[in-house]
């Protein structure tokens, strides 16, 4: 059973109901199919209302749900023979940041992006997705060895942004964050990023300035947070939904500003409540436009990258 947003209180009463009905008749030997079915259909008609409609701080919200599949599943999922490659050869090993070789759908890849954690221990030990200096060290790593051995690269985005404290200021944190992204356009092979969850701050585009951008349905990016900028603005996080709203955090604010590329649809309800559909949403998705890069040389990767970054900067200014 999912765990259930604000904004789905409705529903999850419903669903409540519906358990309960079932309990009843499992107990009792009552025929209550018919009046299950009925509640299931009401329920059914009001998730699909509700997400035809979300706001974008709902959205916010179902891009943080803590049931979203993370890093770990997307590679289970999609990605044979991984082979995890660790420390950035300078500090140490940051496990907010996992990237590794692996065989996706036939192809051999460098697959590559945050991984945020499922519970409490692990959210501690990835440190919440929120990459340090030497994380991104370390993607400038593999994203090098990617192009010395002409390996095609894929980077899954989910992180509120990069992490803030003081050590890793003192380490370079925004240095860091600029040689990776620079990484990724220096890149000659093709380049797939893909904002499954959070794309929050440069610790997103650090990962994510490749030749195609995808984006979850219901994911958000932006260059801050909606708390962070309703604090600077109004001095309050209070206003986080209406600076979600002027942000234009969605994907599809972003696909019509032409910051991302394409749009993957999510189960109904979110990715949380298939994840299996998700991921094979979005590993459809990876395919194709690895496919349509594939006949690009480097040269052409390069360029296409650069054009691509610079009109947005021109559509935007």
């Amino acid at each position: 059973m999912p765990t259930f947003l604000d904004f789905e209180k409705p529903i999850a009463e419903l669903k409540a109901r519906i358990d309960e009905l079932r309990d009843t008749g499992a107990e009792g030997g009552v025929d209550i199919a018919a009046e299950v079915a009925k509640l299931q259909a009401k329920s059914d008609r009001m998730l699909r209302d509700t997400f035809a409609k979300l706001t974008p701080w709902q959205k916010t919200q179902v891009a943080r749900h803590p049931e979203r599949p993370h890093f770990k599943h997307y590679v289970a999922g999609l990605f044979d023979e991984f082979v995890p490659l660790a420390g950035d050869r300078a500090f140490g090993d940051d496990q907010a940041i996992i990237g590794g070789f692996a065989t996706f759908r036939g192809r051999r890849v460098l697959v590559m992006g945050h991984e945020k954690g499922d519970d409490t221990a692990s959210r501690l030990k990835h440190n919440f997705g929120m990459g340090k200096p030497e994380g991104y060290r370390k993607a400038v790593r593999l994203m090098s060895l990617a192009d010395r051995f002409g390996l095609p690269m894929v980077t899954l985005v989910d992180t509120s942004g990069a992490f803030p404290g003081l050590q890793a200021e003192e380490r370079g944190q925004a240095e860091a964050i600029a040689r990776s992204t620079e990484a990724c356009l220096a890149a000659g092979v093709p380049l797939v990023s893909a904002v499954v969850g959070e794309g929050g701050s440069g610790g997103a585009i650090a990962l994510a300035s490749g030749n195609r951008v995808l984006m979850f349905e219901h994911a958000v990016y932006s260059v801050i947070s909606p708390e962070g900028c309703a604090s600077i603005l109004w001095r309050t996080a209070d206003k986080a939904a209406e600076a979600a709203e002027a942000m234009k955090v969605t994907a599809q604010d972003l696909k019509a500003l032409g910051v991302i590329d394409t749009i993957v649809p999510e189960p109904l309800g979110g990715a949380h409540r298939s994840p299996s559909a998700a991921i094979g949403a979005l590993g459809d998705a990876i395919e194709g436009a690895l496919g349509e890069l594939s006949s690009m040389d480097a040269d052409a990767l390069r360029r296409q990258r650069r054009e691509k970054f610079l009109a947005m900067g021109r559509a935007l200014s």
